[in-house]
C-alpha cells in the first residue's frame, strides 16, 4: 500500500539496559533477499574481556568463576540452512547447542548456571542473535564474522562479555 510504513517485528519483548538488542523493533526483511554469512568452521579462542562481570551477573559462585576464567574454549559451528549446531569445547566442560533459526525452544543450561530458559536464535543483519528469556534479565548472545575472526558478545543483566576466536578450519 502506498504511504504506509514498513511492517515491524518486535524482538525480545522485555525492557533492558545498555546494549539492548533484545528489545528493538526491526523492519521486516524477506529472508530470501539477504543471505546471512555461513558460520561453519572450527574457531580457536583468542581473547576475552569482562568475563568475570558476566559470570557474576549470572550469579555463578566464586570457585566456578575462577575455573571459568582459566578456560580458553574453542567453537565448532555447523551451519546448514536454518539448522545450526554450536559447540563450545574446553578441557573442563563441553556445551552443545542445536537449534532451528527462528524457532523458540527450551534451553537446558543446568550444566552452565543451573537454569533453564526459553531461547530463540535469529539473524539480525549479518549477526546471529540469541535471546534467552528466564530468571536473568537481558540475557543472550550474538555471533558475527569479521574476516577470519568470529566475535561473541555475551550479555546478562548489565554485564557484557566479549570473546574473539580465529578460524582454523
Amino acid at each position: 500500500m502506498a504511504g504506509t510504513s514498513p511492517k515491524l517485528i518486535m524482538r525480545g519483548g522485555r525492557k533492558s539496559g545498555r546494549n539492548s538488542y533484545c528489545n528493538r523493533a526491526q523492519p521486516y526483511k524477506n529472508p530470501a533477499q539477504t543471505m546471512p554469512p555461513n558460520l561453519t568452521g572450527y574457531y580457536r579462542f583468542v581473547s576475552q574481556k569482562n568475563m568475570e562481570d558476566y559470570l557474576q551477573a549470572l550469579n555463578i559462585g566464586m570457585a566456578l568463576r575462577k575455573i571459568a576464567l582459566l578456560l580458553k574454549p574453542d567453537k565448532e559451528i555447523d551451519h546448514q540452512g536454518n539448522h545450526m549446531i554450536v559447540k563450545t569445547l574446553s578441557t573442563f566442560h563441553n556445551y552443545i547447542l542445536e537449534f532451528e533459526l527462528g524457532v523458540e525452544f527450551e534451553e537446558d543450561l543446568r550444566n552452565v548456571d543451573g537454569r533453564k530458559c526459553q531461547t530463540i536464535v535469529t539473524w539480525e543483519e549479518e549477526q546471529l542473535v540469541c535471546v534467552q528469556k528466564g530468571e536473568v534479565p537481558n540475557r543472550g548472545w550474538r555471533h558475527w564474522l569479521e574476516g577470519e575472526k568470529l566475535y561473541l558478545e555475551l550479555t546478562a543483566r548489565d554485564a557484557v562479555c566479549e570473546q574473539v576466536f580465529r578460524k582454523v578450519k
